[in-house]
C-alpha cells in the first residue's frame, strides 16, 4: 500500500477519543474497584462492558480505588477508544451491557491530558453509622448499625478538627499497602447527625488503604466515651500503629465524589448523590 492510500485509510478511521464516566456502584458483590485474578470487580465488569460493544479490549482507569464491599455515589474513570458513538451516549449504551449494582450517571468526551486519577484535585467519602437500637433492613446494606452505646457526634467532631492539613497518618494505614508514605493532605472533615444517622465526611488529596475505615473504628470509641479526645490525637500524631485495632464495616462507607478543575458534567450528576438518611426516633 502507498503511503497516499494509507492516508486514505486512516482518514476513514474515527478519531481517538477520551471519554469520562461518572459511575455508581453497590459494592455489597464486589471486591472493590481494581481488577484481580478470579475477584469480581467494578473495573472488570465495565472493561467487559465496553469489550461487548467494541469486540476489542481496552483499558479503563478509574480515580481511586475502594475496597471490597464499599459503595461509590460518583466514582470518575475513562478510557481512550476508536469509535464513532458520541462520547455522550456511551452511558446509555454501557447501562444496557453492565449488571443492575453498576450505573453510568453520565458520560463526555475530555482532552486527552485529562486524567481520572492524576487530574484529580479531591475525593471525599462518607461513612453512615445508624444508631437506633431497633435494625431497618432498608438501611443495612449502607449503614454500620451502632447502638451498643450512644454515640456523641460533638465529641467526634471535635476529633476529627486537628486532623484538618498535611499530616502523617500511619495510624490509619493498613500494613499490607504498598504505597511508600502515609502524608495525606486532609481538606475537609465533618461528623453530622440526621436523626438516627451519624455521617463523617472526610475529603483529601487521596486516602491510604483502609484509612477511612480505621480512623471511623477510632472514632466511634471517642464518641462512645471509650476514647478521649486527647488519647485519639496522641495515637495518630505519634503514629502509634498498633493502637488501632478496629476497622469499621465497609458497607457503610461510600465514595461521594471526585472533584475536577476541569469536569465536563454538572454539578447534579456528580456532587452528592448518595441519599442522607433521615429516620426519627
Amino acid at each position: 500500500m502507498t503511503n497516499n492510500e494509507t492516508a486514505m485509510v486512516e482518514s476513514h478511521q474515527p478519531p481517538t477519543q477520551r471519554v469520562a464516566l461518572v459511575i455508581q456502584y453497590l459494592g455489597t458483590h464486589f471486591h472493590g474497584w481494581q481488577k484481580q485474578p478470579r475477584h469480581r470487580t467494578v473495573q472488570e465488569e465495565i472493561e467487559k462492558a465496553i469489550f461487548n460493544i467494541l469486540g476489542y479490549s481496552t483499558a479503563l482507569y478509574g480515580a481511586g480505588r475502594t475496597d471490597a464491599g464499599v459503595h461509590a455515589a460518583a466514582q470518575v474513570a475513562h478510557f481512550d477508544v476508536k469509535s464513532k458513538i458520541p462520547a455522550s451516549k456511551w452511558a446509555t449504551i454501557l447501562n444496557n451491557y453492565l449488571p443492575k449494582d453498576i450505573l453510568i450517571r453520565a458520560s463526555a468526551a475530555v482532552s486527552h491530558d485529562w486524567h481520572a486519577r492524576f487530574s484529580a484535585e479531591y475525593r471525599r467519602y462518607r461513612y453512615t453509622i445508624y444508631t437506633d437500637e431497633r435494625p431497618n433492613l432498608f438501611v443495612r446494606a449502607f449503614s454500620w448499625h451502632y447502638y451498643y452505646a450512644p454515640l456523641d457526634e460533638s465529641l467526634m467532631q471535635a476529633a476529627l478538627k486537628p486532623l484538618i492539613g498535611h499530616h502523617h497518618l500511619k495510624a490509619f494505614h493498613r500494613s499490607n499497602s504498598h504505597r511508600q508514605h502515609s502524608w495525606v493532605e486532609i481538606q475537609a472533615a465533618e461528623c453530622y447527625r440526621t436523626d438516627s444517622f451519624i455521617h463523617i465526611e472526610l475529603q483529601a488529596n487521596g486516602f491510604l488503604y483502609g484509612m477511612v475505615r480505621l480512623l471511623v473504628g477510632m472514632l466511634v470509641q471517642v464518641g462512645s466515651r471509650q476514647r478521649s479526645l486527647a488519647s485519639f490525637t496522641d495515637i495518630w500524631k505519634n503514629q502509634r500503629r498498633e493502637e488501632v485495632k478496629y476497622a469499621a464495616p465497609a458497607h457503610g462507607l461510600c465514595l461521594l465524589r471526585v472533584g475536577y478543575p476541569d469536569f465536563p458534567f454538572p454539578k447534579h450528576i456528580w456532587f452528592d448523590t448518595q441519599p442522607l438518611y433521615v429516620i426519627g426516633r
